[in-house]
């Protein structure tokens, strides 16, 4: 573990770690964050194995202006208003995600909408500009415990598991950014934070505060809403019928077809593996992206192989299980 005070020459450090798919804790005005390149799945999926989070749950990208937030989200008129009198600031804005954007699957948890904000502090504004890459950033502690604000609480929390910390001090609000749903006809803030909904009125109209139920697995703040499939999803599949679709997983030598054949003599269309070589980051990553692929009415099913309930394995097996129940 490196704690490293915030200067030139350790702010270029921690956005070569982050270019090269690494982790970095840094401050923002709000509390520490966890980040990574948020256009490298793998790298996002190093967030989920740090703070041992039970699900995978969208995370807030962090971009360096509004002009940055336009490469990946819609910005709308109610958005830019926000943004033109709070950004830099503690409000994440979730807005439609743009297809071409880049942004890895995993960050919007399979979603067609994503979180953004522009943090104010300036360590976080510097490291943005020097990586110059979006960072996909929850809060840098582990899943349960209270959010990290100095840099001694992000090694208490996370230990090892935040291999550079980039000190800047402790943060200011010590509260997570508000997050704002700017999809539906009405603003809706789905957790509350230092921009209140009085604040947001004057701008933009009506604002609605929604937090939902905080006993299901929310985030960015509060958001009810997780990605399955519209097909019935089949775990523990030891075989594969005719008319099903195939999530793999390792190698499918021994996979066989109901009636007679092979899985790998497939159409390429009909199979698709999270990772040949059994790499729980590789199958983070492209989980999303493949279970979407599959979604498709010309089969009856997604059949879906056994992945190990270790490590990554576990929020995989979550996500496909609520898959499964349609949740």
């Amino acid at each position: 573990m490196t704690i490293s005070q915030a200067t030139d020459q350790s702010i270029e450090q921690a956005a070569d770690i982050l270019r090269d798919g690494g982790l970095v804790a840094f401050p923002t005005e709000t509390v520490y964050g966890l980040g990574a390149n948020a256009l490298d799945g793998q790298a996002v999926a190093k967030i989920f194995e740090a703070k041992n989070r039970p699900s995978f749950n969208p995370l807030i990208v962090h971009v360096a202006d509004a002009r940055q937030a336009d490469i990946y989200v819609e910005m709308n008129d109610k958005a830019r208003a926000v943004a033109g009198t709070f950004w830099p600031g503690p409000i994440s804005l979730i807005l439609p995600k743009k297809k071409d954007g880049g942004v890895s699957d995993l960050v919007s948890a399979g979603l067609e909408t994503l979180a953004v904000r522009v943090p104010s502090h300036p360590v976080a504004q510097k490291l943005l500009k020097a990586c110059n890459v979006p960072i996909a950033a929850p809060s840098a502690n582990a899943s349960g415990e209270p959010s990290a604000t100095t840099p001694m609480h992000v090694t208490e929390s996370l230990g090892e598991n935040a291999p550079f910390i980039l000190a800047g001090g402790a943060s200011e609000v010590g509260l997570e950014s508000t997050v704002l749903d700017l999809t539906g006809n009405v603003p809706k803030i789905v957790r509350p934070g230092a921009v209140t909904a009085e604040d947001l009125e004057p701008l933009i109209g009506e604002v609605e505060v929604d937090t939902g139920n905080p006993d299901k697995p929310t985030s960015p703040g509060q958001l009810l809403k997780h990605y399955a499939p519209s097909l019935p999803v089949r775990l523990h599949a030891i075989d594969v019928a005719q008319e099903e679709a195939l999530l793999g997983f390792g190698p499918l030598k021994f996979m066989g077809v109901q009636g007679g054949g092979f899985a790998k003599d497939l159409p390429a269309g009909q199979v698709m593996n999270l990772s040949e070589k059994g790499d729980l980051h590789e199958a983070a990553a492209n989980l999303f992206a493949m279970l979407r692929a599959l979604d498709n009415p010309k089969f009856s099913a997604i059949a879906v192989m056994d992945i190990p309930k270790t490590g990554l394995g576990l929020a995989i097996n979550d996500r496909l299980e609520r898959a499964a129940r349609g949740k």
